[in-house]
């Protein structure tokens, strides 16, 4: 009951240089020989010290005696052999299980950093990767993980910013990597995005190489592929997932609105003043509305927003027909039917092509280029690849927290943790 390990007794419990010590034994019970089964000879016990979880904010250092035993046969190849307890610690090991488990929880749910861990626990960096890394190995090696994906999201990730330089010269390979992202909805329709790897490469060949090596099973299973508007990505679904429908991210499509009108502002700024937005320029001063959606502008702010191009009503048109445009591509998504969101969107691809504001006829273009992917957003129960880019989130949050990565495997198991892609009944 003392240190929850069923079948040892607690020998002795001390207190050395802030480090609690715990000495434990299992019973004395007959054993048989490994080789041979006849029953063997005692030889004593040996002690081997553990790194456990810490208790009471120190570090704790359990102390194994573990029972030695000869075989009596002269003809037995065994000689001789050791206890073994694969529920405390497996052979040759630093951690105990718990401790190695206790230090993968703390890395998932805590945020925690793996030099953090090793200063509650009273040891080194190193000597805990290398105790948890065969755990996540195994965990990232089990095919189950793949199974019962049907909406898969796709997005690149730089996971660092030195030298791209070969790792064999000195440098850490490419910076760009490709995530891919199980969207699949649960049984009460919300979407619990994980992680499903992270290789190398931005292209349409990196993730159609992915795609190929899970197999027909699951690329059968894909029904509803998301994607961010970049034709590599979309190639590989075309090639790959011929029976899975594209989807274009709704959030990105909204921002090539947005920046639309960011740059009809400025082209109109360069004409009408000949130099950048400067403070107390009409159209310098409403940058951020501009930005904004027009159910969130207050009675104040939609003053501001007339009086600025009220000031200059002829030159600022462009803008405001820009800006009018980019509501209409919001409320192609926020219409709380999505029969009659698509109907807004039907008419945006057949209006913004030949707007006369440039930014706008290129930005219809784009979405014109892109139509089947575009207009499935309505007819896929609003698939975007939300979950894709929170997942994103957590992996640029933890390298922040461990001050960057040197090395991209380690990356990658550390990233396939922390986005809920390993499973294990000690993770729950």
């Amino acid at each position: 009951m003392l240190v929850g390990l069923k079948g040892f007794h607690v020998i002795d419990v001390s207190e050395h240089a802030s480090v609690v010590r715990a000495i434990v034994e299992s019973p004395v019970s007959p054993v048989g020989c490994h080789g041979c089964g006849v029953v063997a000879n005692s030889h004593g016990r040996r002690d081997v010290s553990l790194i456990d979880v810490p208790c009471f904010g120190r570090p704790v250092r359990l102390i194994w005696r573990k029972r030695t035993w000869r075989c009596a046969q002269e003809q037995c190849s065994t000689r001789s052999f050791t206890e073994q307890h694969e529920d405390l610690a497996g052979p040759r090991a630093l951690l105990t299980r718990r401790a190695c488990w206790w230090a993968i929880g703390q890395l998932r749910r805590e945020h925690a950093s793996v030099a953090g861990l090793a200063r509650q626990l009273g040891t080194t960096w190193r000597t805990i990767w290398r105790s948890i890394r065969g755990l996540l190995e195994a965990m990232a090696a089990d095919p189950a993980r793949f199974e019962n994906v049907t909406t898969l999201g796709v997005d690149e990730h730089i996971w660092h910013h030195v030298s791209t330089k070969p790792v064999s010269a000195g440098g850490r390979g490419p910076k760009e990597l490709t995530g891919m992202v199980d969207l699949t909805r649960d049984a009460r329709g919300r979407v619990r995005a994980r992680l499903l790897d992270l290789v190398p490469g931005r292209s349409g060949k990196a993730y159609a190489d992915w795609l190929t090596e899970r197999g027909e099973v699951f690329r059968a299973g894909v029904k509803i592929a998301a994607l961010d508007p970049f034709q590599g990505y979309k190639s590989a679904i075309d090639d790959q997932l011929e029976d899975a429908v594209a989807v274009l991210d709704a959030f990105h499509v909204v921002k090539l609105g947005t920046a639309a009108v960011d740059e009809c502002r400025r082209r109109i700024q360069q004409e009408t003043l000949g130099h950048r937005g400067r403070k107390g320029d009409p159209l310098y001063g409403i940058q951020n509305l501009l930005r904004a959606g027009a159910e969130k502008l207050t009675d104040k702010q939609n003053a501001r927003f007339d009086t600025a191009i009220a000031s200059n009503e002829d030159a600022h048109l462009p803008v405001y027909i820009a800006w009018s445009c980019a509501q209409q591509l919001r409320s192609a998504y926020r219409h709380p039917n999505p029969h009659q969101g698509r109907r807004i969107a039907e008419q945006i691809l057949d209006s913004f092509p030949s707007c006369p504001i440039p930014e706008i006829a290129r930005l219809g273009r784009t979405l014109k280029r892109w139509r089947e992917a575009f207009l499935a957003y309505f007819t896929t129960n609003r698939s975007n690849n939300g979950g894709t880019e929170a997942v994103n989130g957590l992996i640029e949050l933890h390298r922040r927290v461990a001050r960057g990565f040197r090395n991209r495997d380690n990356y990658r198991l550390r990233m396939l943790l922390i986005g809920s892609g390993l499973a294990h009944p000690h993770l729950k």
